[in-house]
């Protein structure tokens, strides 16, 4: 009798009346507002601007969710094309299957779109945005464990995962290889945020070291997994991916490394509009003052010109003799006309 494992859940969907909410789509859902959300605070410190991870996301996003299921489609073909089987069932993403190479390779087109759109260089971008990927992934791994799919061989250890009977599935104690990839992935996250605070990683590098650590995890995971997939020389697909771009990646490094040493100033620059309206702005004010500065000098002149009329206007007034006054001279005349 087994005394300790992983139950696994008995329904992968949770009915809100008519509204489904299920498990696989719920875990990417969280796994892709945290992916943006610490990718905004990244690029924040990188000198970017609140937002523009999210805008970016609007391209990345639908285009990895694409990429992600032609990968699993086209690598397990037989799962849908083959005799016996329903091709329409290629479209039920929801029922799991995103295979994280094409979510990768197609998404960075779609953040290439993105970038594009807004000045942005599309290496400084992903080395914002990849410990959010892999923590992603660590939360996206927990879908699997809804479905009940992506486990390993057989195991009697107090962590085993307990399988339930289904299609294409024995009742059993397995490897859950989705718990070891999704703490590989939170480990990956880690490594990426204190190596890019240590070495100031940057044109791309930090996206690189991220793809290098997650195939190396994904290496020894995958060849735990007992479920149908290809093999070439005795070695799964995926296996043989995370290998060839573990190279790359590696690779991408220590060429970047010498190539663009360093990491970029500026990781956004300022848009000609906001240079303009800060213009704009700059000379308004000082419009506004010069215009002040005019109109009090033109008001001090003619309080000035004011003054000195009323002044001239005075000194008339006092040479001047009252009316009705009689002068000197009249009053001499009047005294000489009156004895005659």
């Amino acid at each position: 009798m087994d005394l300790a494992y992983i139950p696994s859940p008995s329904t992968g969907v949770i009915n809100l009346g008519p509204i489904p909410l299920r498990g696989y789509a719920f875990c990417i859902i969280i796994g892709v507002f945290v992916a943006v959300w610490l990718g905004n605070k990244r690029w924040i410190a990188r000198g970017g601007t609140a937002g523009t991870v999210a805008d970016i996301a609007v391209w990345a996003v639908p285009f990895g969710l694409v990429g992600g299921r032609l990968y699993h489609v086209i690598t397990d073909y037989q799962l849908y094309f083959s005799e016996g089987e329903n091709w329409v069932d290629a479209f039920k993403i929801w029922e799991g299957g995103l295979g994280i190479w094409g979510a990768i390779a197609l998404g960075a087109v779609g953040a290439w779109i993105g970038c594009r759109r807004r000045g942005i260089p599309l290496p400084a971008y992903a080395d914002a945005i990849a410990p959010g990927i892999a923590l992603a992934q660590a939360i996206g791994r927990w879908g699997n464990w809804f479905n009940q799919e992506l486990y390993g061989k057989p195991t009697d250890l107090p962590w085993a995962l307990k399988i339930t009977a289904g299609a294409n599935r024995e009742a059993g104690l397995y490897h859950p290889t989705f718990l070891y990839e999704s703490l590989w992935c939170v480990g990956v996250a880690l490594l990426v945020i204190w190596a890019d605070r240590r070495f100031k990683l940057g044109h791309g590098r930090a996206f690189a070291l991220y793809v290098a650590a997650y195939c190396a995890g994904r290496g020894w995971i995958e060849y735990m997994r007992v479920d149908e997939a290809h093999h070439i020389l005795g070695l799964r697909l995926n296996v043989w991916t995370a290998i060839v771009v573990f190279v790359l990646a590696v690779a991408y490094i220590v060429i970047s490394a010498k190539v663009r040493p360093g990491r970029e100033e500026i990781v956004e620059p300022r848009s000609e509009k906001s240079d303009k309206a800060d213009e704009d702005g700059k000379d308004g004010k000082d419009g506004k003052a010069e215009t002040g500065d005019t109109a009090g000098d033109e008001a001090a002149d003619e309080k000035k010109d004011a003054d000195a009329d009323a002044d001239a206007d005075g000194d008339k007034a006092d040479a001047a003799p009252a009316e009705g006054a009689p002068s000197k001279d009249g009053a001499d005349n009047g005294a000489g006309a009156g004895g005659r």
